[in-house]
């Protein structure tokens, strides 16, 4: 976990209230930041879509299949977030999409001040759909608001179901939750769709989910509609 987040203050803490100070102040400030992205993006007409997720649970191959998806009727631009490497960006380059990548070094999330330095090196004129794919990680993402219309939570069936009830913090900011692999449910008979749904439920919230697989496109419809629904 990285320093810049507040993700150690349970173990600062009892230094006094100098270490919640300091990040109550972070997040003023990032917040700040994020309200100019916002309006960046409203001003241009770009919908900005947040994806998070566990590391692996299929971010990067549901933009890839996203993009076959559209077939160039929108024009979609990427942000890449990892701590290092272009790997990610590189695959989205690949299907004729820009791509910037943000290596975060220490930093297990985004933050609106990353995103605003990559929309420098975007030309948001010539965007409809501005996907940022966040940082591999259940916690941090999902407190620093990057400017998004919408928050998109992976859950991958490798995982197991019960990760919504685990991670609430990121489910419960969550717009719409994906389930994501559904082509290995065939074989992992102890992930339990139902049971998934149960437990984002009991968050009290109301986001959809959907299963759906990059791999085989079952599923991409409901995903491909709800985006064209987020843009209009």
């Amino acid at each position: 976990m990285c320093g810049t987040c507040g993700c150690n203050i349970p173990q600062t803490i009892a230094d006094g209230h100098e270490s919640v100070e300091v990040l109550i102040g972070l997040l003023d400030a990032n917040d700040h930041q994020a309200a100019h992205n916002r309006e960046h993006f409203n001003e241009h007409g770009v919908l900005a879509i947040n994806l998070m997720s566990s590391p692996g649970a299929g971010k990067t191959a549901l933009l890839e299949a996203t993009i076959e998806a559209f077939d160039g009727k929108v024009r979609i631009a990427v942000i890449e977030g990892d701590l290092e490497t272009e790997n990610d960006a590189e695959r989205i380059r690949a299907k004729g999409v820009p791509a910037i990548q943000i290596s975060t070094g220490s930093a297990c999330h985004l933050d609106a001040h990353m995103v605003h330095g990559a929309l420098h090196d975007l030309d948001l004129q010539g965007i409809d759909i501005l996907f940022i794919e966040n940082v591999g990680n259940l916690v941090c993402p999902a407190s620093f608001d990057l400017g998004q219309h919408f928050n998109v939570a992976l859950l991958s069936t490798p995982e197991g179901h019960d990760k919504p009830a685990k991670y609430p913090v990121m489910f419960r900011a969550a717009d719409l939750v994906l389930v994501t692999k559904s082509d290995l449910l065939a074989v992992l008979d102890d992930f339990d769709p139902t049971e998934a749904l149960r437990c984002l439920r009991q968050l009290a919230s109301s986001a959809p989910m959907l299963d759906l697989s990059a791999k085989t496109g079952d599923g991409m419809r409901g995903w491909v509609d709800w985006v064209e629904e987020a843009i209009a």
